[in-house]
């Protein structure tokens, strides 16, 4: 299971897939800011660190600068949360999540016929 991460480390996270899952420190702040981010440095190499320490990053050196590559990919990531989600609040029934998208008018018909088509074509790719 991976780690849960916090709002911050995923907006960082988000930024290094982005990437091609690796980044540069410069790289980074660069997205921060031009998403109106401006953390302070100590803060971002405090979230990188975290990162690193629960296995979703790890670093390399180059010369001076450090280089942040994912060790867990974005899909990975994504599939491992949703299933903890549905197994936390639905006890791993995923048709009690849907039934509550749909009754709160979250999933529509539109995302229906969607998902169907989705499905049918994966039935035939499979």
């Amino acid at each position: 299971m991976i780690q849960q991460v916090s709002d911050a480390e995923l907006q960082l996270m988000k930024i290094i897939w982005s990437k091609g899952g690796r980044a540069l420190y410069a790289e980074i702040m660069e997205e921060l800011a031009a998403t109106g981010r401006m953390w302070q440095k100590n803060t971002i190499i405090t979230l990188l660190s975290r990162l690193i320490e629960k296995g979703l990053l790890k670093s390399n050196k180059i010369g001076r600068r450090n280089l942040y590559i994912a060790i867990v990919s974005e899909e990975d990531y994504r599939t491992d949360q949703a299933k903890s989600f549905v197994n936390k609040l639905y006890e791993g029934n995923v048709t009690g999540l849907v039934a509550t998208l749909v009754q709160s008018e979250m999933l529509t018909a539109k995302d229906y016929e969607e998902l169907k088509k989705y499905w049918e074509g994966r039935g035939e790719a499979g």
